[in-house]
């Protein structure tokens, strides 16, 4: 009597499994080498001794809405333009202005404050890459502090 066991028929199971685990580990391994890819930086360097110091800026603002008419910042064929009240003016305010590029923080730049009697100073913006660019202008008349921000499109 000739006896034979059947073969038993092979699933498809066990090389399903092995399939989707190593594709699953494929797509992790390439969202790695993206994440690494990627720079995540802070908004600046300083973050977070900037954000203890928050509440002053708040009163800055705060101050600056009660001039704010009188404040302006544009840009027009080259030159950024900022226009202080002139009052303020009068008194030699201190102060700063910055050029911050979201997009790119190593763009940025620091220009002194020094306007004119008629409370106006432009800055040459020939240098600065086309795109968006924020001025935050910060002055201190007397022992008052005033701080506006302005967002500005630099054209090429």
């Amino acid at each position: 009597m000739n006896t034979q066991r059947p073969t038993p028929a092979r699933s498809f199971w066990p090389y399903a499994i092995i399939i989707w685990m190593s594709l699953f580990a494929t797509g992790v391994f390439s969202y790695i080498v993206f994440a690494q890819g990627n720079r995540m930086e802070l908004v600046a360097a300083d973050y977070y001794e900037q954000e203890i110091r928050y509440q002053t800026r708040i009163d800055s603002v705060d101050r600056t809405r009660a001039v704010q008419k009188d404040v302006a910042v544009g840009y027009e064929k080259g030159r950024i333009r900022i226009t202080l009240p002139v009052e303020h003016a009068k008194q030699n305010p201190t102060g700063s202005i910055h050029l911050y590029r979201p997009s790119n923080s190593k763009l940025d730049q620091l220009v002194k404050l020094a306007v004119g009697a008629s409370g106006e100073q432009q800055v040459d913006a020939k240098s600065l890459q086309a795109g968006l660019w924020k001025v935050r202008v910060s002055w201190l008349v007397g022992k008052e502090e005033f701080y506006f921000d302005q967002s500005i499109v630099v054209g090429s």
